[in-house]
């Protein structure tokens, strides 16, 4: 099985570790890692270039965990917007599922833009929506 998994601020969160962990006991499977290169801080006063150096910084941190644990994970930076950097990574690989990795409903934008079931329709392929149970941690958390 090969999963495609979307996330930024949640990627080290426990929610996400077990949805992998499962997957990963379940049967031979590997994973794709998107961080979207959104915005940081109230997102009124930012760089593309902060807003990349904080995803791939995100990016790194999920990959660690991953391979410390004997999952086999590859990752990139994508589009600023989510749903742009998974039809980016849907171009260069074929997956069996998409783990779609937010914050809980009242802080989380992903949620608001209803981007777990936009996914799934316009993919077609199955998608997990993962809710991270810690509130927004500060920007330089990896959490």
């Amino acid at each position: 099985m090969r999963y495609l998994i979307v996330g930024n601020q949640t990627l080290a969160g426990d929610a996400l570790r077990a949805a992998v962990m499962e997957r990963d006991r379940a049967s031979p499977a590997s994973f794709h890692v998107v961080v979207p290169a959104t915005p940081t801080r109230d997102h009124l006063m930012w760089s593309e270039g902060e807003a990349s150096v904080v995803a791939q910084r995100r990016l790194d941190d999920a990959l660690g965990w991953m391979r410390a644990v004997d999952v086999t994970a590859t990752g990139e930076v994508g589009d600023a917007s989510p749903a742009l950097a998974v039809a980016d990574a849907l171009l260069h690989g074929e997956f069996d599922e998409i783990l779609v990795s937010t914050l809980p409903a009242g802080p989380s934008r992903w949620i608001r833009q209803d981007l777990p079931r936009r996914l799934a329709r316009r993919t077609g392929l199955p998608v997990t929506h993962v809710v991270a149970a810690d509130a927004r941690q500060p920007e330089g958390s990896t959490r």
